[in-house]
């Protein structure tokens, strides 16, 4: 047995492996079928050849190790080696609930946090949300970030895609809020690190979490109260202030230290 077969080769440069993503309609018994823009990453950036291996993931949490088996036109065939269950997820599920903010933060925060492994990014219009979106810049944003969100997700080596909500209101936020576990909120005013130990400490493992944080400027007070009013539990991050762009990321970094496996 070849050192590519052994229990060795399997692990050895999974770090290293060109990612990609199929549909689960796409995935055979013994092979996985590639179309759209992978194709041309495939054939004309990466320049692949036929032998080599890739990491085909399903977007729902497994993974799967192929050889290209075929490089064509309209399709790349890839032949299924072994299949992983995704070990990349955290095992809580956590939704960003994010302010909009201005220029281009948006493109960064979806990035990072999803290299940091969140589940779902939901946009939300506050009463200090400078951007203002029509239907057709929304579909356009959304768009983007869903492509980030996925570009991300191969970079990280994650098996999900994270979902990029449409824009919500903060009424709309706060009701999605209140069908999870537990839920977060930034607050200035919210009691010393020893509390916010606390909060993150006792939260379960596996509990669906929810983290509001605001645009520029933050939540207005009494935003924040119907947060509280609704369940969310306030939080510092420190005696620093944090842009909106960092906060979010500093919340993520928090729970994956503590909920990682």
């Amino acid at each position: 047995m070849g050192q590519r077969d052994s229990p060795e080769g399997r692990v050895k440069g999974f770090l290293d492996m060109h990612r990609f993503f199929a549909d689960p309609s796409q995935i055979g018994e013994k092979e996985i079928v590639i179309t759209g823009p992978d194709i041309n990453h495939i054939r004309n950036v990466l320049r692949m050849r036929t032998g080599e291996e890739i990491l085909i993931a399903d977007g729902q949490g497994s993974e799967y190790r192929c050889l290209l088996r075929e490089i064509r036109e309209d399709e790349v065939r890839a032949e299924i080696c072994w299949k992983l269950d995704g070990s990349a997820e955290l095992p809580s599920a956590v939704t960003l609930f994010q302010g909009l903010p201005k220029s281009d933060k948006m493109d960064f925060i979806v990035q990072k946090c999803v290299e940091l492994g969140v589940s779902r990014i939901v946009p939300v219009s506050t009463r200090r949300t400078v951007v203002k979106l029509d239907a057709k810049k929304e579909e356009s944003r959304r768009k983007r970030w869903t492509g980030i969100s996925e570009s991300a997700a191969k970079q990280s080596g994650r098996g999900v895609i994270p979902e990029i909500s449409g824009v919500m209101s903060f009424r709309e936020a706060l009701e999605e809020a209140e069908k999870l576990d537990v839920c977060l909120i930034p607050y200035e005013r919210a009691e010393n690190m020893a509390h916010t130990r606390e909060v993150l400490g006792g939260i379960p493992s596996g509990s669906s979490i929810g983290i509001f944080i605001g645009p520029e400027g933050g939540f207005e007070e009494e935003e924040v109260e119907k947060a509280m009013a609704a369940g969310a539990k306030p939080i510092t991050l420190g005696r620093r202030i944090l842009r909106t762009e960092t906060a979010g990321m500093a919340v993520m970094a928090m729970l994956g230290y503590l909920l990682e496996e």
